[in-house]
């Protein structure tokens, strides 16, 4: 199994079972899931699920059905105590996207939240392809720098979020048609707020109340220079 490189910033989630921290939070991803053709004959992927907000939220609007993915362990019982806890029928694997224990053709839409910087994304999007049916849909809410950095700035951020690489918009429609898919679009929200609070707690370890002030100064001190994008395409 794949195995994410060490992140400070994915550990302090996990810790605190932190949900909706990508860009946008879930209101952004109801707003983007309102322009997909979903319904409850739709089976529907969550790569890199975390606590399983949005995949809970898919089975309970939608009645799609809905599988989850975390190589995280910490959130896979988190994801799972929320099915059982709203009796909803969400499987939950843990593993990595990058190796998906399921068949070819299987899905009619896959959703993956700030996941992909932190994988191999080649392999990641091979996988993806391969799991999506014929005309089946990828939809990544993805972080997308504006312009190249300094090195000594790439190393920081990429050090401290465990990011494999950072990626600008064209590198990242380079990378979906090597994997093979049609008709990207990409969009760069601005209804939503981009960076959603992480809730502030004075049980926090003070290790972890670090990290979390390590994020806010790297958002800061970046402003207009690391961002995200929605891209969406078809297999």
């Amino acid at each position: 199994m794949a195995i994410i490189q060490n992140s400070k910033y994915l550990d302090f989630l996990s810790k605190l079972g932190i949900e909706g921290a990508h860009p946008g939070g879930i209101n952004l991803t109801k707003e983007i899931l309102k322009r997909e053709n979903i319904n409850r004959n739709s089976h529907i992927l969550d790569v890199g699920c975390g606590t399983g907000q949005t995949a809970a939220y898919l089975a309970y609007k939608y009645g799609a059905k809905v599988t989850g993915i975390d190589i995280n362990p910490t959130m896979v019982t988190k994801a799972e105590r929320r099915m059982k806890k709203n009796s909803l029928p969400v499987k939950i694997i843990q593993g990595s996207v990058e190796k998906v224990p399921l068949p070819d053709y299987h899905f009619d839409f896959i959703i993956s939240e700030s996941v992909l910087s932190f994988v191999n994304k080649p392999r990641a999007l091979k996988e993806i392809f391969r799991l999506l049916k014929n005309g089946g849909r990828f939809i990544a809410i993805e972080q997308t720098i504006n312009k190249r950095l300094k090195e000594k700035e790439e190393n920081e951020i990429k050090q401290f979020y465990g990011f494999d690489s950072l990626t600008m918009k064209k590198d990242w429609v380079a990378l979906l048609e090597q994997a093979g898919f049609e008709q990207i679009r990409i969009q760069k929200n601005t209804s939503i707020d981009s960076a959603p609070g992480i809730p502030y707690s004075d049980t926090i370890e003070p290790e972890l109340y670090e990290i979390m002030e390590k994020h806010f100064d790297i958002i800061f001190r970046y402003k207009g220079k690391l961002g995200y994008r929605i891209y969406s395409c078809t297999k």
